[in-house]
């Protein structure tokens, strides 16, 4: 929120707690006269009365007052009810250390003495208000993210993940994830990270496997200038840039022994030295690994610590593939289309009840990675507004044999037989759909009229017999 002038500072609301009447006429009306909203009480109880109803963005608070409930006591109520919704800005004419530290310790803004000086009351709400917008700001981007990493599905294997999670995230306790390719490991790091109290911070993805052996050491731990040929300049690593937030390491079962045991020690001693380096660096990061290997099985074969896995294992995630949870595909393939509808500009389409049993019955090795990208190719190859199960087919999903197989002629011999078989039969039932109206149909599976006509022509199609 911008203070910069009169009106952005009408939407800042002040609330002054003072038992002296001289005291909340001089702040309220300087304030007023600043362009602020502005409202008084004269205890404790009804400052927090107040607040309950004016919602105010900063109180200036005096610590000593006569009745029941002094600053101290207001403050530490009012962040109790009220969260983080206002800041406070301590004021009191007999200040002790020992008091503006308790203060700040019950999470104060600040600690002033009076005779009170406005300049720096103003500046003090200044910078609070530019403080909560970037607050603000922050939380709607975390939310906006929240959103877009949604962990969709609603089976009893998804909503036990989605609790697991929930629980976890506010933790600082290392994460283990297991799963194939393709089912969403990555999706519940974020998940982790985005709903933890690290959220504002740094989320970083290593993808251990993508990362050629000699240089892993140097990704994750920086150099320094001169450690190898051609580091000319020194170089912060995954850990330095993770430093507060979380590391995600990404097929971990992929590292080397010697690269398992230095990531053994940070999780260790929460420090490290980089490549060429002797200076040792402390760091608070928060690691999640994630595996498609059965780590007790590279155990027992040499290829991975032991002691190791049992120390990232502390909080271990399983996540299930496709087929084991087929009742989530109807609601990832509304969420995939919605996604393609949006960010392509492709006309929303409805996939046949036939269709969605297919999709439902087809074991997805590839799990939501392969959903994701067979629904997109259906977006693109897909003209018309409704999926059948012949469009199924033209996009590339594999049918068992014998399962409605009279479908799936032997006599077609290539891809272009193929695709004009299908285009023929799509245009006759579409023609078909429209009462042979060949406009209504050039627009509802979004083609120009002449290039419709054009394919009539070159498929030997009388409109007539169709109709």
């Amino acid at each position: 929120m911008s203070i910069t002038n009169i009106t952005d500072r009408a939407r800042v609301k002040i609330l002054i707690i003072d038992d002296e009447a001289p005291i909340r006429e001089v702040l309220s009306a300087s304030l007023s006269d600043e362009g602020y909203t502005v409202k008084v009480a004269r205890s404790g109880d009804e400052g927090l009365r107040v607040m309950e109803e004016f919602r105010p963005n900063v109180v200036l608070l005096d610590i000593w007052m006569p009745g029941s409930m002094d600053g101290i006591e207001v403050l530490s109520q009012a962040r109790t009810r009220f969260a983080d919704s206002a800041e406070f800005i301590i004021m009191s004419g007999h200040g002790t250390i020992e008091t503006a530290v308790k203060a700040v310790k019950l999470g104060a803004w600040d600690f002033v003495e009076k005779p009170l000086s406005i300049d720096r009351i103003l500046i003090l709400i200044h910078n609070i208000c530019g403080f909560q917008a970037e607050r603000g700001e922050k939380n709607a981007l975390l939310n906006k993210l929240r959103k877009n990493i949604a962990i969709i599905g609603e089976s009893e294997q998804m909503v036990s993940l989605k609790q697991m999670i929930a629980r976890v995230a506010s933790s600082s306790s290392w994460v283990l994830i297991n799963g194939e390719n393709g089912t969403g490991k990555e999706l519940v790091a974020q998940n982790i990270h985005y709903l933890s109290p690290r959220a504002g911070r740094t989320f970083v993805e290593v993808n251990c496997a993508a990362i050629p052996e000699d240089l892993i050491e140097s990704e994750l731990f920086g150099y320094e200038k001169g450690a190898f040929t051609g580091a000319d300049k020194a170089r912060r690593g995954k850990f330095d840039h993770a430093n507060g937030g979380t590391i995600f390491l990404d097929e971990i079962a992929d590292m080397s022994l010697k690269t398992q045991a230095k990531i053994l020690r940070i999780l260790q001693e929460k420090r490290f030295n980089r490549v060429g380096g002797e200076e040792t660096i402390e760091v608070d990061v928060r690691v999640i690994a994630a595996t498609n290997k059965n780590l007790e099985t590279e155990i027992k074969e040499g290829r991975f610590r032991e002691d190791l896995y049992y120390r990232l294992n502390v909080i271990p995630f399983r996540v299930p593939p496709l087929r084991e949870r087929g009742g989530d595909i109807p609601s990832l393939i509304a969420h995939f289309s919605e996604q393609f509808s949006r960010e392509g500009g492709y006309r929303h389409k409805t996939f046949s009840e036939k269709a969605m049993e297919r999709l439902r019955a087809h074991n997805w090795p590839g799990n939501v990675r392969e959903l994701r990208n067979f629904i997109e190719r259906i977006y693109i190859l897909t003209p018309g507004e409704t999926v059948d199960v012949h469009d199924l087919k033209f996009a590339g999903l594999p049918f068992s044999e014998g399962y409605d197989s009279e479908d799936l002629p032997n006599e077609i011999s290539n891809f272009r037989e193929a695709r004009a078989k299908f285009e023929r039969e799509y245009l006759l039932k579409k023609i078909a759909e429209n009462k042979g109206n060949i406009s209504k149909t050039a627009e509802a599976i979004g083609l120009e009229r002449s290039y419709l006509h054009r394919k009539i022509k070159g498929y030997g199609i009388d409109v007539e017999d169709v109709v």
